[in-house]
């Protein structure tokens, strides 16, 4: 299973909102938090980006928006642990 990490445009235009728009619903948990790439650089899942938008086209409420982003986000979880183990 490939995995897409978008970059910030790409996730503006996959969401049609902005910058701001975007670190301001992280702030309200109604977006998932960026993953690190590196030291100056985050992106996000496709993966979540493409849940997300499937639920604000789908008429989800803001509660239900920040039950799906902790679900998401606790799914990344498995994997970081699988790479902890690795090293």
């Amino acid at each position: 299973m490939v995995k897409t990490i978008l970059r910030l445009p790409a996730v503006q235009a996959e969401s049609g909102v902005s910058r701001s728009t975007i670190y301001l619903r992280i702030r309200q948990g109604l977006w998932p938090n960026p993953v690190k790439l590196g030291p100056r650089s985050v992106g996000w899942p496709a993966s979540e980006v493409e849940a997300v938008n499937a639920a604000r086209i789908g008429g989800l409420n803001d509660e239900d928006i920040r039950a799906l982003v902790i679900k998401l986000e606790n799914a990344r979880k498995p994997v970081a642990a699988v790479a902890e183990g690795s090293k």
